[in-house]
Parts: structure tokens; C-alpha cells; sequence
């Protein structure tokens, strides 16, 4: 609800072009240390929910991987069928090997089959977990967070970015399994053949190790970048589409156009750099295993001519030299996707940890009804630490009484009543609704006690009639339009061509802006909450309208205490106690021809707005 929208100094990506202070921080992503291990733990334990689909498909995965590595000792067996001496073959032992063979082989396609739909299932649950987990924090975190956070960005963290950890979860775990197994039972297998030529096969591994940890350091800050830059890019295309008519209508296309490409420029140059560092790995490690397999054949040749191994044996062991470096391969092809998940499960979990809002104290009693009466005692807060918006501010509305919030913009009007609704905490005083601190009633009573109408009119995907039931779901037909036609909206309603059927969005122009506020007032009368707030409820309609939807408010505001929030003097002159809020506190209290008589504050807000000299005034 609050404009008041903190600026973080952040100096890591370019500066550019910005729509406010809202989008400021949008191009530029706080830089912290990444922890890449705890990430990684973190993400298993999560995926431990699954335990025993697990355990079955790694028992699945280690059998499939058992008979492959049973082929290439069968393989070199059914070599040594063949006699060049005598050139004779055992024909009999040659058939029972091949089947064994093929029995292998049919063997690891059934189980790798049944582990990848097993593997799905627990890698899509996985998915929707996060985003259920993601979706129900974003509902627990305090309005500040929207304040200072592009839109964007977090959509594409519970889009994009769990989208990554979903494959990289789906390619990888079963593989990394199977490699494990295939690395160690290779080297098992190596060794019962030849421990001679498993010297010569460990030669590389050192060389290994070295590249992998050299490009993983280098690329994992790129890919860490490349995610954020792509929640970036996400927020420009979202404000710039909601935006789009103002960008044309002040011939802003070339400026939006380039803040554009310096993004995209950013995340070409980042995922660029990612790709490369990432791309070294598979190349190089091609390189040190042909340099292993040449090696193992030489040896393995000269074993063989000196008769200390059979050919046979060397077949077999050329053959688990290939399973022993082939995950290695594998691995490093994997090594992108992996460090691009991690860097998106870091997002993620970033706001998964965010700081909530305070918890309801524990065994509170049920509120309600609510009277209306509302008192602020001693109140202060502030958006910036050191900078109060408002300082000590006190006052008290009875039940039933109409109080108007009047200043000039960013005295703190709608901060008031943000606290109202506990959007945000105060940082000194209370707040009480009836004598009893707002702290003291759960969120769910509390906000019973308002029906709100904003400035920004906020319509949901759904029909009109879905919108207006909005603020009560089980309200039948009738009430829904007797509220519409209190709001002066059924009229428009009436004559679209669906009427309340008609389907709307928050995104779409189907509807004026005027139109949607009428909708939104519906909304609040449709609510009968015991405590009305408008906040410029009036501001986008004609003025005829607004006089007719002033009438209505006011039969809506006979037994409601009402905050109103407006600048058109004919909207609170009426009121019974008018609160001028400005540097930090309340400037004048009272009704409106008193506040004249003072000839102070609101007299010259007034006199200002009806275009009169003072001295005539």
C-alpha cells in the first residue's frame, strides 16, 4: 500500500534508467557470499521428504549399474572363446555368454526405464513443494518486502529459477548415483583384472581434480550472476508492459529500449562467460581420458605380448577404463545445468528466508464485533531508519465518527493507516481498536474489522460478480448487486454485453479506471466491515459520479467509523473531525469550519485548492 520505498546502495550491476524509486534497486542485486555447500545440503534435505522413492530408485540405479558392469568382463570372456592357436572356439560357452549378455543388457533398459518415471514423479513433487513453499511465504512477508523489490524478480525466482532446480534434480540425481557406483565398480573390477594397469589408469585422476575445481570457481560466480541478471530482466519487462502507455505517451520507446539492451547486453556477457568457463570442462576432460585410454592400451599391449595378461583381460579392462572416466564425462557435461541450479536454490531460499511478519500472539481470544473505536497512542515510525514519517502521533475516533486524513503527499496519511491494519509495526506506541491493542487480536479478526477502498484499484481474474464477492465469497447474487447498485456500478455493469458475468484481470483494459473503482467501492459496501477506509476512493471518476457515489458513502458511512483520505475539499468537508497530518505529526484537528476559522494549515490547503487569494479568502 505504501509509495515509501527504500533504496538499497548496491554497486554491482550498471546503472540505468529508472521508473522511481520503486525500480531503483531493480538493476542492481545485493552481493553476498554464496554458499554453495550448505545450498547443496540444503536442497537434500528437502528432497529427503521422498526418502523411500529414493531408496528405490537408487537400488534401481545401482542394479542397472551392476549389469553394465558385468558386459565388459563378459565382453573380454567372449574372447577368450576364441583359440588362435588351435583356431578353434568354444562355441557353447561363446552362446551362454552372449545371452548373458543381451540379459544385461535388457536388464539396465527395464530398470533405467521404470527409474526415470519413478525419478519424474519425485522430481515434479519436489518442484511443486518449492513452489507451494515459495507461494505461502510470499503471503507471510511483510509489505516492505514488495516496497523494495521488483516484481519481476521474484516471479522469475519462483518461475525460473525453481524451473532449473527441477531439471538439474530430474537429469542429475539418478546419474550422479549411477556414476558413483559405476566409478567404484570399475575401480573394483580394474583392480581384480590388473592392479598394474590400475596404476596407470589413477594417473590422470589428479589432473582431474584440478580442472574441475579451477572451473568451478571461476564459473559459479557467473552463473550466481546470470540468475540475478535474469530476475533483473524480468522486472524491466514487467514494468515496462504495465507501463506502456505511459512510455508511448511520452515518447520514451528509444529510453526504454536501451535501459532494455543494457540488461540483456548484462546477461549475454554473464551467461557468455558461464557457458565458456563451464565449456572448458568437457574438452579438456576428453583430452585426459584418451590420454588414459592410450596410455592403458600401450601398457596393456606390451602386458599382453609378454603373456602377464590375456588379451581378453586387456579388452575388459580397456572397456572399464571407458565406465571408470565416462561418468567423469558425464559429470562435467552436467556441470552447467548443476551450477545454474544452485545459483537459482540460492535465490529461492533467499526468500524463503526472509524475515516474516510478527506471529499472532499464541491462545488469543476471538475479536468481534468490532464498535469502531480506534485510538493511536504515541505512534512512531519510520520507512529509513533516522528519518520518521510519523513522531509521536496520538488522537481518538469514536465509533460512527467520519474522520478525514488531509496533508500534502508523503505526510504519512496512508502510513496510518497502514498501521491500522498492522501492514506494518510501529516502532514506539500502540494502537488500539475498542480499547484493545491490535496486537492482541489475531490478523485474521483484525482485518474483519476493515472493508478497504484504494487508490490503486486492484481487480482480480475472474468475473465482475467475482471481484465484488471478493471481500465476502459467501455473499449470494442479490447482495452482490444491491452493493453494485449502492456504488453507482451497475449501471456500466448492466449494459457490458456479459454483465456481471463479464470477465476481468489486474493486467487488462477492459475497464476505465473509474470503472474498476467502482467495482473496488462495491467491493467495500458488498463488506459491511464495522471500520471504512478510503484512500482516494473517489480520485478517477467524473465529477457527477462522485457526488452520486458521495451519497452513497454516506448512508455506507452512518454506521461505520470512516478514514478517508482525499484531497478534494468536497470530499471531507463533511467530515466529522478532519486530522492534518504533516512533519511527522498532527498539525490541526477538527471539523471543517473550525479548521477555517483558524485561518492556519487546512485553511490555506483550502484557499489554495479553490484558486483564492488569501486576503480574500
Amino acid at each position: 500500500m505504501s509509495n515509501k520505498n527504500e533504496v538499497r546502495n548496491l554497486d554491482n550491476m550498471p546503472k540505468l534508467g529508472r521508473w522511481g524509486a520503486a525500480g531503483h534497486q531493480r538493476f542492481k542485486p545485493t552481493a553476498k557470499p554464496k554458499d554453495t555447500k550448505g545450498t547443496l545440503v540444503r536442497l537434500i534435505r528437502m528432497f529427503g521428504r521422498w526418502r523411500k522413492s529414493i531408496l528405490i530408485a537408487a537400488s534401481l540405479t545401482v542394479l542397472s549399474a551392476a549389469a553394465g558392469l558385468l558386459t565388459p568382463y563378459l565382453l573380454g570372456q567372449a574372447i577368450n572363446t576364441f583359440n588362435i592357436d588351435t583356431n578353434t572356439v568354444d562355441n557353447n560357452l561363446l552362446v551362454t555368454i552372449l545371452t548373458a549378455l543381451v540379459f544385461c543388457y535388457l536388464t539396465s533398459w527395464i530398470l533405467d526405464t521404470f527409474n526415470g518415471v519413478l525419478m519424474a514423479r519425485v522430481t515434479q513433487s519436489l518442484v511443486k513443494h518449492i513452489r507451494t513453499e515459495f507461494f505461502s511465504k510470499l503471503q507471510r512477508i511483510p509489505l516492505n518486502f514488495y516496497d523494495t523489490r521488483s516484481h519481476g524478480d521474484t516471479m522469475s525466482r519462483i518461475t525460473n529459477d525453481v524451473d532449473n532446480i527441477s531439471s538439474t534434480v530430474g537429469q542429475t540425481t539418478t546419474q550422479l548415483i549411477s556414476s558413483v557406483f559405476s566409478i567404484t565398480g570399475a575401480l573394483v573390477m580394474m583392480l581384480v583384472l590388473s592392479p598394474g594397469l590400475t596404476l596407470v589408469a589413477l594417473v590422470t585422476i589428479p589432473l582431474i581434480f584440478v580442472l574441475t575445481k579451477t572451473i568451478a570457481k571461476r564459473s559459479r560466480k557467473y552463473f550466481t550472476s546470470q540468475q540475478q541478471t535474469l530476475g533483473n530482466l524480468n522486472g524491466v519487462i514487467e514494468e515496462n508492459i504495465q507501463g506502456l502507455k505511459m512510455v508511448k505517451a511520452f515518447n520514451r520507446q528509444q529510453k526504454v529500449l536501451g535501459d532494455f539492451k543494457e540488461v540483456n547486453r548484462t546477461l549475454c556477457d554473464y551467461s557468455t562467460k558461464a557457458q565458456i568457463w563451464a565449456g572448458f570442462l568437457m574438452p579438456f576432460m576428453n583430452v585426459i581420458n584418451n590420454l588414459s585410454y592410450t596410455l592403458i592400451a600401450c601398457a596393456g599391449g606390451l602386458m599382453a605380448v609378454r603373456d602377464y595378461i590375456t588379451v581378453g583381460v586387456v579388452v575388459s579392462f580397456l572397456t572399464y577404463s571407458r565406465q571408470f572416466g565416462m561418468p567423469l564425462n558425464q559429470i562435467a557435461g552436467m556441470f552447467n545445468t548443476i551450477q545454474s541450479a544452485l545459483a537459482g536454490a540460492e535465490r529461492v531460499f533467499e526468500i524463503l528466508d526472509e524475515k516474516e511478519e510478527i506471529p499472532d500472539k499464541p491462545k488469543l481470544k476471538e475479536f468481534g464485533p468490532a464498535l469502531g473505536k480506534v485510538e493511536f497512542k504515541e505512534i512512531t515510525f519510520s520507512y529509513t531508519r533516522g528519518k520518521p514519517v510519523l513522531n509521536n502521533v496520538s488522537f481518538q475516533v469514536q465509533p460512527g465518527e467520519v474522520v478525514a486524513l488531509v496533508g500534502e503527499t508523503g505526510a504519512g496519511k496512508t502510513t496510518i493507516v497502514n498501521l491500522l491494519t498492522r501492514f506494518y509495526e510501529p516502532e514506539k506506541g500502540g494502537i488500539l481498536i475498542d480499547d484493545v491493542s491490535i496486537t492482541d487480536i489475531t490478523r485474521r479478526d483484525l482485518r474483519n474489522c476493515f472493508s478497504v477502498v484504494l487508490q490503486d484499484t486492484c481487480l482480480f481474474t475472474g468475473s465482475i460478480a467475482d471481484n465484488i464477492r471478493y471481500s465476502r465469497p459467501d455473499a449470494t447474487d442479490a447482495e452482490v448487486r444491491d452493493a453494485a447498485v449502492m456504488a453507482h456500478a451497475d449501471g456500466f455493469i448492466s449494459r457490458l454485453p456479459k454483465g456481471y458475468n463479464t470477465q476481468v484481470s489486474g493486467s487488462s483494459d477492459n475497464l476505465s479506471q473509474g470503472q474498476r473503482q467502482l467495482i473496488a467501492i462495491a467491493r467495500a459496501v458488498l463488506c459491511q466491515a464495522p471500520v471504512l477506509i478510503l484512500d482516494e476512493a473517489t480520485s478517477s471518476v467524473d465529477t457527477k459520479t462522485e457526488k452520486e457515489i458521495q451519497q452513497a458513502l454516506l448512508k455506507l458511512m452512518k454506521n461505520h467509523t470512516s478514514f478517508l483520505i482525499a484531497h478534494r475539499l468536497s470530499t471531507i468537508r463533511d467530515a466529522d473531525k478532519i486530522l492534518v497530518i504533516g512533519d511527522g505529526g498532527i498539525l490541526e484537528t477538527g471539523t471543517h469550519l473550525q479548521l477555517m476559522e483558524k485561518k492556519g494549515v487546512y485553511y490555506r490547503m483550502v484557499i489554495s485548492q479553490l484558486g483564492l487569494d488569501e486576503e480574500a479568502g
